[in-house]
């Protein structure tokens, strides 16, 4: 049999969804899929791409197809190039509310990764959102290979929608010139899809659960002062959104724009200097980070200072990675700083309806599922006094 390995799923529009494996051998880009196990009546033909690396390295044939239109809140069983010895299924969004999210940064691939993995799986959700720094391959391409397999039982059911970290650059000067090069072959997000095209896989948007949520997916590592195109799409794109619909925003972006612990101090200030203005004024609800291997949670700020109508910024760059725990934090504790803490763990985003959404920290250390830290967030659409 055919050997094929690496499948990860991701949301293209409202019905459809992007498939991608690999294979090591020739073999045909297509999904073959229907609703009951088994059985595949539906097929989609896609493209099939490959990279090589400092000349040391060749990827396997990475293959992409779209699959669609689906309907929503169904599960759907699979297989990839016509091989009959697996089979996988995963379950398509709701078209409306409510809505859970799994939210985790900076996953790499170690025991703590693991353990994370398992209390990710423990609890039902409907996609997973990946603020950055994926497989922490840093140059040694077979860890994309051997991360691609460790996620691929979560990936392969759920939809992954993820956005670049500063592991994920990869470029040395004159001998690999192409930042991004395993990122962008491996992890296609849907940049060209919708109705608010960005361009660039490093960056785009998205909205779920029938467009009452909206997700921003930003680009630390792209380009995104005034007058770039980051920043020129983030300002059509937030622009466009019509708030009586979309009832919550949230953005998501690698390095922190607030963050009171030792490490990574500052290197989201000019991000945030260029874009915060934007996200107050289209009344972004939250804003989840990467970055620092820790947790941190902010109320709602603007220019540094608490302000209701500002985002709730949330780091949550405690997947697993090689690295360790950040656990240096700066005393005092900001004001706008109301819980933190270094552990590995995850958080759940359940917009409930609306108006309200849910968020959960759950720390990896406990054998049990407990929240150790949650948060009622209300719509600032819903907030007269922010409607100005």
């Amino acid at each position: 049999c055919l050997l094929y390995f690496q499948v990860h799923i991701s949301t293209v529009g409202h019905d459809e969804m992007r498939v991608t494996w690999i294979t090591e051998d020739d073999a045909p880009a297509v999904v073959e899929y229907g609703m009951t196990s088994g059985q595949y009546p539906f097929s989609a033909t896609g493209t099939t791409t490959s990279y090589s690396y400092l000349a040391l390295y060749r990827s396997g044939n990475i293959h992409d197809a779209v699959v669609g239109p689906l309907k929503p809140s169904t599960t759907y069983y699979y297989r990839c190039s016509s091989d009959p010895s697996r089979e996988f299924s995963f379950r398509t969004p709701p078209a409306s509310l409510p809505f859970t999210f799994v939210v985790v940064g900076d996953l790499g691939q170690t025991g703590w990764t693991k353990s994370t993995l398992q209390h990710i799986a423990a609890a039902d959700y409907d996609m997973l959102l990946l603020p950055g720094d994926l497989s922490y391959a840093d140059f040694l391409q077979p860890r994309w290979d051997s991360y691609g397999r460790l996620v691929e039982p979560l990936a392969s059911a759920r939809p992954w929608m993820v956005t670049e970290g500063n592991h994920e650059i990869e470029r040395i000067p004159l001998l690999e010139p192409r930042a991004f090069k395993a990122y962008n072959a491996r992890w296609r997000v849907p940049y060209d899809a919708g109705d608010s095209p960005s361009g660039s896989n490093l960056y785009y948007s998205f909205d779920v659960a029938g467009g009452m949520v909206h997700v921003v997916m930003l680009g630390s590592y792209a380009g995104f002062e005034a007058g770039t195109a980051q920043h020129e799409w983030l300002r059509g794109d937030l622009a466009r959104i019509d708030r009586g619909r979309t009832p919550f925003v949230v953005a998501l972006v690698h390095a922190p724009w607030y963050n009171s612990n030792k490490a990574h101090q500052g290197e989201g200030d000019d991000m945030r200097d260029a874009m915060e203005a934007l996200l107050r004024a289209a009344r972004v609800d939250a804003v989840f980070a990467g970055h620092v291997h820790a947790y941190e949670r902010f109320t709602r700020v603007y220019g540094g200072m608490e302000d209701q109508c500002g985002p709730v910024y949330v780091t949550i760059g405690d997947g697993g990675n090689r690295e360790g725990l950040a656990d240096e934090y700066i005393d005092p504790q900001p004001k706008t700083s109301v819980f933190r803490e270094a552990s590995f763990g995850h958080g759940r985003l359940q917009v409930v309806n609306a108006t309200h959404a849910l968020w959960t920290w759950h720390r990896n250390d406990d054998d049990q599922p407990v929240v150790a830290d949650q948060v009622w967030i209300t719509s600032l659409a819903s907030n007269p006094d922010c409607n100005n």
